[in-house]
């Protein structure tokens, strides 16, 4: 792969539960059923567990690390997270507990704009192909993957 899958970071988590994206204080509760995609650790929650539904920009906070502005491209979107640390993904590669729902590839350039994009259709396995094609386009720089239902970021990919 031509890319590496990232979660949102630890760092970020923990400034996401004091405050989000939105500006808003977090409120977390324990998952009676299971099933939101966590972006903390990739997976899913299971009945138990304590989550945090919070609002997350990855797009600006890609641009602050990179110097650029994203400008309308920016989005603000809801995300569930651990209400407490949870120590990652178990693995690098990209998530089986998010594999085998239809998803949005969204491709990014440098300077934090849209330049692409493609769905995928999460049940063909094809997952990294799909994403490795897209950064074959030398002006694409990081690519953001959400779900097709609701359009919340799931993970990013970015170059290796």
């Amino acid at each position: 792969m031509n890319f590496r899958v990232l979660e949102i970071g630890r760092t970020v988590v923990e400034e996401l539960r004091e405050v989000d994206d939105a500006g808003r204080a977090v409120e977390s509760h324990v998952e009676t059923t299971g099933g939101p995609p966590l972006r903390c650790c990739l997976r899913r929650a299971e009945p138990g567990e304590r989550v945090a539904l919070v609002s997350c920009a990855p797009l600006r906070r890609w641009a602050v690390e990179h110097g650029v502005t994203p400008g309308a491209d920016d989005e603000v979107g809801p995300v569930f997270v651990h209400a407490e640390d949870c120590g990652g993904p178990d693995g690098p590669g990209w998530p089986e507990p998010l594999r085998g729902s239809r998803r949005v590839l969204r491709a990014y350039s440098a300077e934090g704009r849209i330049v692409g994009g493609c769905l995928l259709d999460g049940k063909t396995g094809k997952s990294e192909r799909t994403a490795s094609d897209l950064f074959l386009d030398p002006a694409v720089a990081l690519v953001h993957v959400r779900a097709v239902e609701f359009g919340c970021f799931l993970f990013e990919l970015r170059r290796r």
